[in-house]
C-alpha cells in the first residue's frame, strides 16, 4: 500500500520520450536502490527528481506534487548527491559541513549549529580531518566529507548517486550503515549503487534500470533473482540466501 509520506514517481519523461512509467514508490523510513548497467540511467533519474535534469516529472511527496514545491522549501526537502571528484575549495572539512547547513539555515552560527556539524563529523569518522583543507583529501576522504555535507542537512529524502564508489570496504560499510539509521528514523533514502551485493544487504526495495526504462520494481527478494538480474547485466549469475536470508550473487560469466 501507498502511504502520502512516501516519494511516488509517477513517470519521466527525457527529451519528448517516456523513460519511467510507474507508480514507482520510495517508501520513507526506508533504502530505495536503483540498479542497472552503465548508461541505465540511474543518474539521469535522480537528477531529473532533483530538478536539475531538464525532464518533465509527476511525483509527489508527502502527498504533494515535488515539482512544484518553493525552491527553498524543495532544497530543504530533498538533497541530492551527484557523483564526485575532487574538490579544490580553500575550505576545511569542518568549514565545509558548516557551509552545507548555514546555506540551508542562513544566520549567525548558533551553538546546536556547532553541535550538529560535530555530530555529523564523528558518525563519519572524520574528526580527525576536521582542520584539512578538502584540497589536501584523498577521493574516498573528499567523499565522505560530502555524504556528511548532505547528513547534516536531516533532508526529507537523500538521493546519493553511487555514495560509495571511492571508498574502501570498511568506509562502504560505515556509510551505509549511517544511511540505513537515516532510514530507520524516517527520512526516505534513494541511492544509485553498482555493487549487487552491498544493494542485496542494506536495500529495502529496489528499481531495476536499463536504456532508460524500468524493468522491475518491488522488494530485494523478488529484484535479485537470476530471472531479473541476467536480463538486466547480460551476465550469467548464481543467487542463494546469506545466513540472514538476504540473496548473495555470484557472476558466473558472460
Amino acid at each position: 500500500m501507498i502511504s502520502s509520506e512516501d516519494l511516488l514517481v509517477r513517470r519521466v519523461s527525457l527529451e519528448g520520450r517516456l523513460a519511467i512509467d510507474g507508480p514507482l514508490v520510495a517508501p520513507a523510513g526506508a533504502i530505495t536502490v536503483l540498479l542497472g548497467p552503465n548508461g541505465a540511467g540511474k543518474s539521469t533519474l535522480l537528477r531529473a527528481l532533483a530538478g536539475i535534469e531538464p525532464a518533465r516529472v509527476s511525483a509527489s511527496l508527502d502527498g504533494r506534487d515535488l515539482m512544484t514545491l518553493p525552491p527553498a522549501q524543495r532544497r530543504a526537502t530533498c538533497y541530492y548527491l551527484p557523483q564526485l571528484g575532487g574538490s579544490q575549495a580553500a575550505l576545511s572539512v569542518h568549514e565545509a559541513v558548516l557551509l552545507s547547513l548555514k546555506t540551508l539555515y542562513p544566520g549567525r552560527v548558533r551553538g546546536e549549529d556547532l553541535a550538529r556539524v560535530a555530530a555529523t563529523l564523528s558518525a563519519m569518522g572524520l574528526e580527525a580531518l576536521a582542520e584539512r583543507r578538502l584540497a589536501s583529501l584523498s577521493g574516498g576522504q573528499y567523499q565522505r566529507v560530502a555524504i556528511a555535507q548532505a547528513l547534516v542537512r536531516r533532508p526529507r529524502v537523500l538521493m546519493l548517486d553511487e555514495p560509495t564508489s571511492a571508498l574502501d570496504l570498511h568506509q562502504q560499510l560505515r556509510v551505509l550503515e549511517w544511511l540505513r539509521g537515516e532510514a530507520d528514523a524516517g527520512r526516505t533514502v534513494l541511492l544509485a549503487l553498482h555493487d549487487l551485493n552491498l544493494a542485496a544487504r542494506f536495500a529495502d526495495r529496489c528499481w531495476l534500470l536499463k536504456e532508460g526504462r524500468c524493468l522491475a520494481s518491488g522488494t530485494v527478494e523478488a529484484c535479485l533473482t537470476p530471472e531479473r538480474l541476467e536480463p538486466l547485466f547480460d551476465v550469467r549469475l548464481a543467487v542463494e540466501a546469506g545466513p540472514d536470508a538476504r540473496p548473495r550473487i555470484q557472476a558466473l560469466g558472460l
